[in-house]
Order: structure tokens, then sequence, then C-alpha cells
């Protein structure tokens, strides 16, 4: 079966931004204007359509990525000729940051990005974290200022911070005919023309000349981009020097070019809950963002040999896929995202699941619509699509072809930073808990679950109140759990700070056969300065544990070694001082001995285990704290008590900013501190001043606060 669709016509692309930045509200203009919905839902009424869960529409935000597929033809484009149409797979991300592993995960197999700021705030936290994730995937991108209908809106000022702020390669492509309530056009500086909107909901754009009241600016603009462009090209840089015209074409070409190696990132403007300026994001995204043609071969790893392979973007090449989410579906069961970077595959087929090493049938592959499903029967290189029904795929397996097996680098994400126990209400409950805890930590990688062995109680973690807010909540809708939940509570760490030996013999005499290990171990904080791919052949490293294998000459045999950094790392679990986990440890093997009858692996596994507990007390161990990254949006009035506030929850206040009429406070602060200051905030401020929380890096807890700690543990 050939595909119905070029490569070349395909555009893979997320809409990610700050919350509240008007992403779900261009989601909406592009689902009409592509012709993919005959409606346009709003975020205020409730209805729209890739905010469907029901979360979603009660609080005005979104939770989960959606994933949708529209066609458009570009406004340049004869509207008959249908060959033009390009094939768009969108996904609108969420900006509120307990969620922000779909952004993560989304921009892992997407081949661009289209970022939207709010005209009134410019570039806000969480844009920066979301611009760090697209940095980190070398994902190219254009930008959006949204919302410049609004009071307080401007475009030099939101550009001018994503200049300060995220990169100094931003270069207008427009700029607009008035602001706020007087905001009426947008005029395209590489074309010189005046572009306006009209008709329903904006369907109807008009091109005008440039009104002489906005040419000269529009000239010196234009003067600044072409300077721009042409850096990225030799024998352009070379005619602009000697004084020529540079072609339209020229231009679009070359910044075609900077922007797929992300040298440059285009900046567009106008306001979508208007309906102004939305149609040429579109034409940008065809003219500037990448098909999957355009983007670098995908490496992966031989699961047998360990070597690197490349698979290109090409239906020939053999079958590979990665999974990147998880979502169950009420109607279907549960679903598997996964998008295709080599190969095709029919529905019906078997796949090949590389990390579990297992062979699964592919029963039915669905394209979204948001929560809507349309059948295919093949999905093809570049695509994406959604399996239903399989049971062993979790978010970053591979599939591919059994006789070319591939795994491809898996997506990491954050440690969650605040816990809360939960516990089921009825004996009925105790079932539906498991599993529904099970699906949705399954979905969600950054939800975790773990038992306390203490006490019995179930833990959940996440990254934030909201994300265990929402979980409860949809355990009750989804699952119908009754639950109930303790207070939210800090995932504290703990880590040493120095170093210590210790040496540990395990030697127990039974009737029959005995047990005998012993380990001699020297354990220090992890060197951070060497990478992973620089670590000697006898060190692994995993995530904040590091075992290095220094047994020479067999004094312990190599089928125990294992055995030995499973123990350490089981202790690490539960930390010296007040039981939290033990993170950033490097454990060195130095040397033991074994017995011929009575070693085993347990008996290694414990002494090991003994060896670390003795050691980590005389380490110097601390408890850490995660530390999150504030910003405070206040009226002038109202800073001085915020700021004193802040000051005495621990806050490092590290610059006050101007923004329009309001003022916004930077500062570190540790999380303990901030649950419910919401509440404090809208108090001091009259309800006027607003903050949002990311989170930052762990940091070793004062002393005083560290006791306090240890005492409500025992």
């Amino acid at each position: 079966m050939e595909r119905d669709y070029p490569l070349e016509k395909v555009r893979n692309f997320g809409i990610i931004a700050h919350i509240d930045a008007g992403k779900t509200t261009t989601s909406e203009r592009i689902l009409f204007y592509t012709g993919q919905s005959h409606k346009i839902g709003e975020v205020h009424d409730g209805n729209t359509t890739t905010d469907w869960m029901e979360q979603e529409r009660e609080r005005g935000i979104t939770i989960t990525a959606a994933a949708i597929t529209c066609f458009w033809n570009p406004t340049y484009m004869p509207k008959e000729d249908v060959s033009k149409k390009v094939r768009f797979n969108i996904i609108d991300t969420p900006g509120h940051i307990d969620f922000t592993a779909e952004v993560k995960r989304s921009l892992r197999v997407l081949d661009g990005a289209v970022v939207v700021f709010d005209g009134v705030a410019g570039v806000e936290p969480q844009s920066e974290t979301n611009w760090r994730y697209a940095d980190d995937g070398n994902v190219p991108r254009i930008c959006f200022i949204n919302k410049l209908d609004r009071m307080g809106g401007s475009f030099e000022r939101s550009y001018q911070s994503i200049l300060d702020r995220l990169t100094k390669n931003a270069v207008r492509m427009q700029i607009p005919i008035g602001e706020e309530e007087h905001f009426e056009a947008v005029i395209d500086l590489l074309k010189m023309k005046a572009y306006y909107f009209e008709g329903d909901k904006g369907i109807i754009i008009i091109e005008k000349e440039i009104p002489e009241s906005h040419l000269a600016d529009a000239k010196k603009y234009r003067g600044l981009l072409v300077e721009k462009i042409v850096e990225h090209n030799d024998k352009l840089m070379q005619d602009y020097l000697d004084g020529k015209e540079i072609s339209y074409e020229d231009l679009k070409k070359t910044l075609r070019k900077a922007t797929l190696e992300v040298k440059l990132v285009p900046v567009f403007t106008g306001s979508a809950l208007k309906n102004k300026g939305v149609q040429l994001v579109l034409d940008a995204v065809v003219d500037y963002l990448p098909s999957p043609l355009d983007i670098p071969a995908v490496i992966g790893l031989d699961p047998h040999t360990g070597q690197k392979i490349e698979r290109h973007a090409s239906d020939e090449e053999p079958f590979a896929a990665l999974a990147f989410k998880l979502q169950t579906d009420p109607f279907v069961g549960q679903l598997t995202f996964f998008r295709v970077y080599s190969g095709k595959v029919e529905s019906g087929s078997y796949i090949y699941n590389s990390v579990t090493g297992k062979k699964e049938r592919l029963s039915r592959v669905v394209r979204m619509q948001a929560d809507k499903r349309e059948e295919v029967k093949v999905v093809f290189a570049g695509e994406i699509a959604a399996a239903v029904g399989l049971k062993d795929a979790k978010t970053s397996h591979t599939f591919c072809d059994e006789e070319h097996p591939i795994i491809l680098d898996p997506i990491k994400f954050a440690d969650p930073v605040i816990q809360m126990r939960i516990e089921p209400k009825t004996k009925a409950d105790q079932e539906k808990l498991g599993v529904a805890l099970r699906r949705l930590s399954d979905e969600d990688p950054t939800f975790k679950i773990k038992s306390d062995q203490e006490t019995g109680e179930t833990v959940m973690m996440g990254m934030g109140e909201l994300q265990l807010e929402i979980m409860v909540d949809r355990m009750k809708r989804e699952f119908n759990v009754e639950a109930s939940v303790g207070r939210p509570q800090v995932a504290y760490r703990e880590t040493i700070l120095g170093e210590a030996e210790a040496e540990h013999k395990y030697i127990k005499q039974t009737g029959g056969k005995g047990q005998y290990g012993h380990v001699k171990i020297k354990i220090k904080p992890i060197d951070r300065s060497v990478l992973e791919e620089d670590l000697p052949k006898n060190t692994t490293r995993d995530g904040d544990f590091e075992f290095i294998n220094s047994i020479r000459g067999g004094v312990i045999p190599q089928e125990f070694i294992p055995a030995v950094e499973k123990g350490v790392k089981e202790a690490t679990e539960r930390g010296i001082l007040a039981g939290f986990k033990m993170v950033g440890v490097s454990c060195e093997l130095l040397y033991g001995s074994y017995h011929d009858v009575d070693s085993s692996e347990i008996a290694y596994k414990i002494a090991a285990s003994q060896a670390f507990q003795e050691a980590a007390p005389r380490a110097r161990p601390v408890i850490l704290e995660p530390i999150m990254k504030v910003e405070v949006t206040t009226p002038d009035k109202f800073m001085g008590d915020i700021t004193g506030h802040l000051s005495s929850k621990r806050a490092e206040i590290e610059s006050v900013d101007d923004r329009g009429m309001y003022k916004v406070i930077n500062a570190k602060v540790p999380l303990s501190e901030m649950f419910g200051y919401i509440t404090t905030l809208r108090s001091v401020s009259e309800g006027r001043a607003n903050y949002s929380m990311e989170f930052d890096h762990y940091q070793v807890v004062p002393n005083a606060v560290a006791q306090t700690i240890i005492e409500s543990r025992k």
C-alpha cells in the first residue's frame, strides 16, 4: 500500500507555551481554518476540541497533550489546487509546570514547534523551560506573539523579552498595525504588504499596501531582517554589501535553511481570540518548519552488539518507531501513541518491542483527533499514530522489525518533588486503587507510586499539588475509586558530602549449606564533572548511583559482583538520617573474599547492604530539599510586603523586573515553604498578585531545618 501524502508535504509540530498564553485558543483556530472543525471552541466556554477531558474544561487549562491531524492549503496557493495541501500532525501541549512531562515527550517526537507568547507578559517561566527542552532536542521553532488586542499588549516589549531571555537569533517577520483595542492588522516585512482579516472569524485575508503611517517603521525593520538573513549565505551577503536588491525567493530560501539549523527563529504576531494572524503562522509552518525529510537520521543502538545504527525517514528502510505516550480511552482501552521514524507498519501485523524482547500483534491503529479516532490501515515513516490494546508497551519503548532490531534513545523525565499518602475508603476500592494507580503512572512517567515499608501505606509522588489533585480526581471519575488522601509532603532526598570505607562479612551457618559474603567498599559523592560516556569500563552509572568494580584477581567471583551492586543500590533507597532515598552516591568495591561452597548472591547482597549502612553515617550525610524557581507578578504597591514575606520563607530574591504596569519578582524558594502560598499572596495583594513555580534544583537543608525533619520522622 502506497502513502497518500508525500513526506515533504508533512509537518509534525507542537504548540508550546506558558500557561494562559493562548495555545489551545490558537489550536482551535488552526482546526477551524484547516476545515477540521466547523465551529471554533473557546476555553472560557469549555467546548474546545483539544481540551477534551472534564478536568481540563472545568479548570480552563490543558492537562494532557492532544494530537490532531489536519490539512492546510497555504494562503498564497490557489484554493482549487488540492495537490498543494500540507498535512499537519499537531500536538497541543500543557502550559502548567506540573504537566511539563507532556511537553518534553512531545518535543522528543516532533520535528518543529510553534512557541506562543502572551503579548502582555512576554517570556514567562514555563516559556523558558519549554525553550530549554526544544534546545535539548535541537528542535526548529517559530514564535507567535499572541494577545496583542489585550490591554498592555506590546509586540516590541514581548519581542525584546525573547531576545533577552531566550535567544538573540529571533527575527521580526511582522509588525502590528495598532495595539490593544486598536490592533487591526499585521505587516509582512518580507513581502512588505499589510494583511487584514475580515469576514466570519477572520477567514478572509485581505492584502493591502502598508499605511503611510507605518511605512517608515516597516522599511527600518525590513532592513534589520534582511541583514540577519544574509549573514547565513555568503553570496547573498556579498550581493547585499554591493548594494544589490536580494530577491524575495532567495531571502525565504535562506531563512528556511537557517531556521532548520536553529540559527534563526522567525517571530510572528496577532490575536488568536480576535481571529487575526493565525493563517499566516500556518503559512510559516509550511515555509520554515521541517518535513520529516529535513531532520537528521535518528540514531539508536543494536540491542545485540551495542553498535550505533542510523534510520532515515524512508518507507523503504526497516521499521522503527518510538512509543512516547500512553492514554486510557474509555471506549477502546489503552492507546499507545508512537512516532514512526523509518519504514512502515500495517494494522494486523506483528511488531517487535526491542526493550522487552517481546512481539505483539498490532490489531488496530488509529489516527487521533484529540479524543476522536480514525482507523488507518498503514502508518508510514514520519507519521504519528496510536495503537489500540498493546499490553507490554510503555513510554520510551522502541517498536521495530525483529530482523533489524534497534533501541532508540529513551525520553528522560524529572524525578517527582512532592508526595501524598493515599488509601482506599472501602475494601472494594482496594483492588481498583491498585489498577488505577498503575494505569495513571503508565500514562504519566512523572507520577510515581511507592509503598512505605514501615507503615504499609501507599504514597503517590508527582511534580506538584495540581498534578496529584488531578490524579485523585481522575481515579474517582474514570476508575470509580473512592480514596482518602493525606496532606502534600516534600520529597526530600539524602546524600553524602564526604568519603568513608566499611568492611562487612556476612556468615550464617545452619544445619545444611551456609551463607558467606565478604566485601570492603568505599563510598563518596559522584563526580558530576565526569560524563557517563567518559567513565572507565569497570564503572556503571544509573542516574544518581555509580558503582566502580576495583576488584582484581578474582577475590570475589565475577558472577557475584552484580549482587554487591544491587545490595548497595537497595540500601540507598532508605537513607541514614531520616529514611529518604539517597542520591549522588558513588560506591567502589575495593576487596572481598569468597567460600567455595557457602558463597551466594543473597549473601553478597546482604554483606554489601550492611557495609553501606556502616559507612554512610561516617560520610557526612545530609538532607536535600527541592528548591523552586518562583515568579511573582504584582502591582508595584504590594511589592515590599511580598518580598518581605518571601524572605521570611527562606527565599533568595534574585531580581525585580518591570512588566508593563506590574513588577515581577524572581526568587528561589524551598518547596516546603510554598504550600498554600496562593492564599497568603492573595490576602497580601487584595487578590491582584499571582505566581508561578517550577522545580530548579536540590540543595542541602540548613541544620535547624534538618533536625526538625529528622524529629518528625521518628
